[in-house]
């Protein structure tokens, strides 16, 4: 079977885009995802995106990391998904329902409203969200919040300091994250947020959607930044706007980088 893909990323974090609206597909194992994502042998990509039919919202958005892991968010996979769509339209995922419009060379998104409380996260056991009682090294009394998925954030002076290829894995896997966590570690410099991400199932990764939300939210609640806030990642600049209440509002750029087409049998 002859499957059509497009590839798209969003400040060099990559997608791998198949359409079960165009086109009828197996079913998506994980075993097919991390064969499709593997930069050797597959196509190559940080997530793969498939999206189909909803009868929640315009359309459902299914997310599996380079691991093969479904996860529940991905804010850069949103903006791509909005200049493939189109137009603007409410999006099902597996986090929420998310609200996408396209704009001149990218897309803003409605992320929905993030969640403080400890079971949301979740963690294993109660403790304050805000400054959790808990380090790994020189991270100390990071910030856990959900968009969508599950993050911690780890404000240092020096972002680049931080062995993040070594501790990220660490924190993600530790027990006190059930389901896993994404790693954020930030510095703030002339009001911007310098930020990096460990993104679970995936690695060190060039930006990170929900990472810059999660993080612009826990630097504005921490009054470190005012809203809206720019967060600069290793693959480019996001907008986060949000208020105590409120959905978090992330703009930036997305683009499509080539279509082609794959034989579904060499990666089942």
């Amino acid at each position: 079977m002859r499957v059509s893909f497009t590839k798209m990323h969003g400040l060099g974090n990559d997608f791998i885009m198949l359409d079960a609206r165009a086109q009828t597909l197996p079913d998506i194992t994980p075993k097919v995802a991390a064969a499709l994502a593997n930069r050797h042998t597959g196509i190559g990509c940080d997530q793969l995106i498939v999206l189909g039919p909803s009868t929640l919202a315009d359309f459902r958005m299914r997310i599996f990391n380079a691991d093969g892991g479904e996860v529940e968010a991905c804010g850069n996979a949103s903006r791509a998904v909005a200049l493939l769509h189109g137009e603007d339209a409410a999006v099902e995922t597996d986090g929420g329902v998310i609200h996408v419009s396209p704009t001149d060379g990218g897309a803003r998104v409605d992320m929905g409203k993030p969640s403080f409380n400890w079971q949301s996260i979740p963690l294993e056991y109660a403790m304050d969200t805000q400054a959790m009682p808990v380090s790994w090294e020189m991270l100390t009394s990071p910030a856990a919040i959900n968009v969508g998925n599950p993050h911690v954030v780890f404000f240092v002076s020096d972002t680049e300091a931080v062995p993040l290829d070594r501790l990220g894995p660490l924190i993600e896997t530790d027990p006190l994250f059930p389901e896993r966590i994404n790693v954020n570690v930030a510095d703030i410099r002339d009001g911007t947020i310098n930020l990096r991400v460990w993104e679970r199932g995936v690695g060190l990764t060039r930006a990170c959607g929900t990472g810059a939300c999660a993080t612009a939210v826990a630097a504005i609640r921490q009054g470190k930044v005012t809203s809206p806030a720019s967060v600069r990642l290793p693959g480019g600049t996001l907008q986060i706007a949000w208020a105590e209440g409120s959905s978090i509002m992330m703009e930036g750029p997305a683009t499509e980088s080539y279509r082609g087409s794959f034989e579904w049998d060499d990666f089942a």
